[in-house]
């Protein structure tokens, strides 16, 4: 597959270092650049690029701290595939899947359209005796156990299907009732699998988990959901860019 177009603004305050990391990893993200796939050399990228081979070295080191790159001698530099990436935005596990040409798996193994979940209700502005609409899925990456998701969403909801559920983005499901999520409040923490989570995750108990709890917003300002999700922390990544100020 031939290199994708890396474009530099020279004239950017951004370091060209950083452009170039981003342009790379933006190349991998659309499938450009494919698992296995080996990268032109340094020095075959300092003179497509005229940029300095140091320059060069530094933006494939970020990309192999990350694990999106793997150099070995007499190989060269390679796309690897170790993790699901995921930059902080407000987006559907299974969309993110998807777009990074990875095939998104379901199974629902719980669905009540019953639900009456105290601390739910409460994060979702509700009162506590509140019928939900709950669901609990596994989600699987290219048949690899990847998260348990957990939501609790309002009573607006109770068309949903276990059928597609299993099929569908649950974020597109919900804009067809005028309820995508488009602001949201999210904390991030760790623990530890249970038994019944590492049996399902494919893991050893006690493995270290990434736990995510989110509650949505529509456009309205309105509540639409409450997660609790758990993630393979082998296989997932949540990704930050920050800037000084």
């Amino acid at each position: 597959m031939p290199m994708p177009p890396l474009e530099i603004d020279r004239t950017s305050p951004v370091p060209i270092y950083f452009q170039l990391g981003r342009r790379l990893e933006e190349a991998i993200d659309r499938g450009e650049l494919v698992p296995g796939e080996r990268l032109p050399t340094e020095i075959e990228l300092a003179e497509t690029l005229d940029i300095s081979r140091p320059t060069i070295r530094r933006a494939i080191e970020e990309l192999v701290s990350k694990g999106l790159l793997t150099r070995k001698r007499g190989v060269g530099t390679r796309v690897t595939d170790v993790q699901v990436r995921r930059r902080v935005a407000l987006t559907s596990l299974y969309d993110d899947l998807a777009a990074a040409g990875r095939q998104p798996q379901t199974t629902v193994l719980r669905f009540d359209r019953d639900c009456v979940d105290r601390h739910a209700a409460r994060m979702l502005g509700l009162p506590a005796t509140e019928r939900l609409v709950h669901c609990e899925r596994l989600r699987l990456a290219d048949g690899v156990p990847l998260a348990v998701l957990r939501n609790w969403l309002p009573p607006r909801f109770a068309d949903l299907t276990v059928e597609a559920l299993n099929n569908r983005s649950l974020y597109r499901m919900m804009a067809e009732w005028n309820g995508r999520p488009s602001v949201a409040k999210q904390r991030i923490t760790a623990k530890a699998a249970t038994p019944a989570q590492a049996r399902l995750l494919d893991i050893g108990q006690h493995t270290p988990l990434i736990s995510m709890q989110r509650t949505s917003f529509d456009s309205t300002g309105a509540t639409v959901e409450y997660s609790d999700n758990l993630y393979r922390a082998d296989h997932y990544a949540i990704e930050v860019t920050v800037f000084n100020r």
